[in-house]
């Protein structure tokens, strides 16, 4: 966020933001201008349009189960990719909706893979796993993986399509229906 200065110095510069302000309110309100037509957008995230998608950054790392764990195997698939944590608290309101959505589109081609970025034990993450119900792959995250996802605050949660590409990424708590809505999209 850009800040404006005050202090001396300040006052001494011409008064910019008067003109600004200036400007802005010598144009018409909102209502006297031309009506824009509306429609409804679709009850969906928009997702990234398909030329402009890039590959997600495969990896390799060992799922709790001890079994190696990459991207790279479930080309083909919609990946619903979590960065989240046992202690984060979106990511305990999200983590049942994915569960949801795990035995919903499993069979039509979703793949889920959890990636814990606290660095929390599998002790403390095996038993939050089996509380939720995710049966699906789970693995502990690093830094390293962090920074290729720019992992900068969680939940983190993307969807890759069956090509490997990113067609979303949402930081934060996601709107179910509407992130259901484009995984929907993802999977047709």
């Amino acid at each position: 966020m850009q800040t404006i200065p005050s202090g001396p110095s300040a006052r001494s510069r011409p008064p910019v933001l008067c003109l600004l302000l200036s400007a802005l309110l010598a144009q018409p309100p909102a209502a006297a201008q031309s009506p824009q037509p509306t429609t409804p957008g679709p009850a969906t995230y928009n997702l990234i349009p398909s030329n402009d998608r890039h590959h997600a950054p495969d990896f390799l790392l060992t799922d709790l189960d001890g079994q190696p764990l990459t991207l790279s195997q479930y080309r083909g698939r919609v990946i619903l990719l979590d960065f989240w944590a046992v202690d984060c608290g979106g990511c305990k309101i999200e983590i049942p909706w994915y569960v949801a959505f795990d035995k919903t589109y499993r069979a039509h081609g979703l793949q889920l893979i959890g990636i814990d970025m606290y660095g929390e034990s599998p002790g403390l993450v095996r038993p939050f796993m089996v509380k939720a119900g995710m049966r699906y792959p789970v693995a502990i995250g690093n830094d390293a993986l962090g920074a290729q996802y720019h992992v900068e605050s969680m939940p983190l949660t993307l969807l890759i399509d069956r090509e490997g590409r990113i067609a979303l990424s949402h930081a934060g708590i996601v709107d179910r229906n509407k992130f259901e809505g484009a995984l929907q999209q993802l999977l047709r």
